[in-house]
């Protein structure tokens, strides 16, 4: 069963103010967000998909990652995407102190530049961190489409539906450039793009 929402409730923007949940629903545009890279076998052709229909989008890099794959790193600054912070090592926020994960999260942070973006792992994060990350000048960026793509339990087609059914003016929509989210992402990121610039939308980087 899973223990995730694809829709975010629009009273979740009140209880946790100080995050990034969405952007202006007056404008069409959606904000593509991808989580965990950047990796070789993947990230390149997130970046092919996104040329083709002149996207950019926000890419939230582990620190690991980096390291192990610079020049691709590189990439992702050289085309014009975001890029934002998402721990070194891929923390869990609840199963962590506050220390280590405040140091992990520092250790990743020489590869980004101002604005400082952050988005959690496993959306978890509690209000001392979050304050902390705040008061060190961070943005926090959440969501309010999770197209589930790292779910291998679903299908592909479950997986497109959750974003073309939910996302909508000023949406940031969550995927993933990993090896888990691979099959699902293939399938969804192209109709995704395809859809919402047939209907008139931009696709920004925050």
């Amino acid at each position: 069963m899973k223990n995730y929402v694809v829709k975010n409730p629009f009273f979740i923007s009140y209880l946790f103010p100080k995050r990034i949940w969405h952007f202006s629903r007056k404008q069409k545009t959606v904000y593509l967000t991808f989580d965990d890279g950047p990796i070789p076998d993947v990230t390149p052709w997130v970046l092919q998909q996104l040329k083709q229909y002149n996207a950019k989008a926000t890419f939230f890099c582990i620190g690991h990652n980096i390291q192990k794959h610079p020049a691709l790193f590189a990439q992702l600054k050289a085309e014009g995407h975001q890029l934002g912070n998402h721990t070194f090592n891929h923390l869990n926020a609840s199963k962590t102190s506050f220390d280590e994960y405040m140091e992990n999260t520092k250790k990743a942070e020489v590869y980004f530049k101002q604005p400082l973006l952050f988005r959690p792992p496993y959306g978890k994060l509690d209000s001392k961190k979050a304050k902390a990350l705040i008061n060190s000048e961070y943005q926090i960026v959440m969501w309010d489409v999770l197209s589930a793509d790292f779910d291998q339990s679903i299908s592909p087609e479950i997986c497109l539906k959750n974003v073309l059914s939910n996302a909508t003016n000023g949406s940031i929509v969550i995927f993933h450039d990993s090896l888990k989210a691979e099959k699902n992402l293939r399938y969804a990121l192209p109709e995704v793009l395809r859809h919402f610039s047939e209907k008139g939308f931009v696709f920004k980087a925050i």
